[in-house]
């Protein structure tokens, strides 16, 4: 008799938001997840007790997982802050392949502003992200690439603008969303760039 297969949170989470990602948290249902997972639904309660639990474990891993994104674009671009930079703003991209998925996780994001229990995690990752993006300001200064500015001020933009941006694209439907945003950023910085 084979032993069955064991499927780690971690790949619950991702069938998860690869779900919501197609059919947003209003339509995703247990039975969806189950399907996307290869488990029964039975096994995503037994793990996570609920739809609404396994929806906080989600946005309570995002924010935690901020700073590892700093990090990774960092160790990606190690002489450049500023490519570091960029890269983390657009890596919002990545957060919807198609305007529909982005429309999905704008849907979240409705929950993740309404409900106290979710917005502690996106306030979080907010927050993690303003940051991230301060120090790699101030990087950036110190090495020269950029002139000296209010990085405070200049990290609440870019984190603001990143986001935006991410929707023009779904609007405007041209090109890909990281270049879009990518594009929008560089356009920010430009004043701010030494040669």
């Amino acid at each position: 008799m084979a032993r069955p297969r064991i499927v780690s949170d971690e790949d619950l989470v991702n069938a998860t938001i690869r779900i919501m990602g197609r059919l947003g948290p209003v339509k995703m249902t247990l039975a969806a997840v189950a399907e996307e997972a290869g488990v029964t639904a039975a096994t995503l309660v037994q793990r996570f007790g609920s739809k609404r639990a396994l929806m906080l474990k989600i946005a309570a891993e995002a924010a935690g997982s901020g700073d590892a994104c700093f990090e990774m674009v960092r160790a990606a671009h190690p002489g450049s802050p500023l490519a570091a930079l960029i890269a983390a703003a657009a890596a919002m991209a990545q957060m919807a392949a198609t305007p529909e998925e982005l429309a999905n996780s704008l849907a979240f994001l409705q929950i993740d502003i309404t409900d106290p229990e979710f917005h502690v995690h996106t306030l979080a990752l907010s927050k993690r992200n303003v940051a991230g993006y301060r120090a790699l300001l101030k990087d950036a200064v110190a090495a020269g690439e950029l002139a000296p500015h209010d990085t405070a001020r200049m990290a609440r933009a870019i984190n603001a603008l990143a986001a935006g941006s991410l929707i023009n694209w779904a609007i405007f439907r041209e090109g890909t969303a990281d270049k879009w945003v990518r594009r929008d950023i560089e356009t920010l910085l430009a004043q701010y760039r030494r040669t």
